[in-house]
């Protein structure tokens, strides 16, 4: 079992919630241990946003808890109703969902306070829970950094490769049906995962105004990268489902197709070494010609069928998706080209790659 960065971070966290609490002399240490634990989070501003939102919540559950305790005790029913109450008011205020599993537990721990002295004890247990989320964002912040640009280029790189191999192995009639129909839905949920770990990568801040420039390059660059990865699996998805009408195309038609295909891939993986210095950053002008020339190839053979007598015109319609997104998969990558290089044509200084080789 692989243990992740979170995994470390939330332990981490707990521990170092337990040693502040008793420095400060705060009882019980553990209600600061168990905020550290819900308010850990995948990301640095994910934390600072936590805090943000965990600060609002926790006081509208410590203020309800005292009005009512203050006012109609410490039956269970009123610590019920107040759990409610503070429920709702997060949702009306549109706090973070997060939030509310630790401003319930707030409301209970304030509400089981003793009836002697109660503000006093209140004032304690929020202050502990206060100083547990403080703690979290302490471990986020200086402590295991998650590498988002890292993970995410790499998981970009395996699901096109993963890809890239079904292209080949259907084109040339070695793909396992059963096998690949249950693989599409599979990449379907990698590209998924991706699009998440995008999300965090993307609202990660720099607090540095050079770097935020090279970092909003970076967002644009990745996100036509799974724009390109998405067109790739829309090609196999759209030949899978017209396996029967491409295999009944003519043989010469259907080789265009895999040279172009082959060719496509090729260039998409070269794009891809080509942002973390792999290959060489100059045009490959033979490639690009070449595809440019299977392009126009395959489209005029593909419209010459059309007019041709002996076309079976519904089968030339079933097959037209698959070829449109072929076209579509090439204008992508060549956007994606375009990207990376304006990325390393211009701002030397800002553009900075960070992607580490895989351990």
């Amino acid at each position: 079992m692989k243990l992740g960065a979170r995994i470390f971070k939330t332990g981490l966290a707990i521990m170092l919630s337990l040693y502040l609490a008793m420095w400060f002399g705060l009882e019980p240490p553990m209600f600061a241990a168990l905020a550290a634990g819900f308010a850990i989070q995948p990301s640095i501003y994910r934390t600072f946003q936590t805090i943000l939102d965990q600060v609002q919540a926790n006081v509208i559950g410590a203020v309800l808890g005292v009005i009512f305790v203050m006012t109609f005790g410490h039956e269970p029913f009123v610590v019920g109703l107040v759990v409610v109450l503070a429920i709702a008011i997060i949702i009306k205020i549109k706090l973070e969902s997060s939030t509310i599993p630790l401003a319930i537990v707030t409301i209970i721990i304030i509400m089981e306070s003793p009836a002697e002295n109660f503000v006093d004890f209140a004032t304690d247990r929020f202050v502990l829970i206060a100083l547990g989320v403080f703690a979290a964002f302490l471990v986020n912040l200086f402590f295991i950094p998650p590498q988002y640009e890292t993970k995410l280029y790499h998981k970009i790189v395996h699901c096109t490769d993963e890809i890239t191999q079904w292209l080949m192995l259907f084109l040339r009639k070695d793909a396992d049906p059963k096998t690949l129909k249950k693989d599409l839905s599979r990449l379907d949920e990698k590209l998924s995962q991706i699009e998440n770990m995008y999300l965090l990568y993307e609202e990660e801040r720099n607090y540095f105004l050079k770097s935020q420039y090279g970092k909003a390059r970076k967002v644009v660059l990745f996100r036509q990268m799974m724009v390109a990865a998405n067109n790739a699996l829309a090609v196999l998805k759209k030949l899978e489902r017209r396996s029967d009408e491409f295999h009944q195309m003519p043989e010469a038609l259907q080789k265009l197709i895999e040279e172009q295909l082959q060719l496509l891939t090729s260039y998409h993986d070269r794009i891809l070494l080509r942002y973390i210095g792999k290959v060489n950053n100059q045009h490959n002008k033979e490639m690009i010609e070449e595809l440019i020339r299977g392009k126009a190839e395959l489209t005029d053979a593909y419209m010459e069928r059309y007019t041709g007598d002996s076309i079976d015109r519904e089968l030339w319609i079933h097959l037209l998706p698959a070829i449109s997104q072929i076209l579509e998969y090439q204008e992508q990558l060549e956007h994606l080209e375009q990207l990376v290089d304006s990325f390393f044509s211009y701002h030397h200084d800002e553009n900075k790659v960070k992607v580490m080789d895989e351990e």
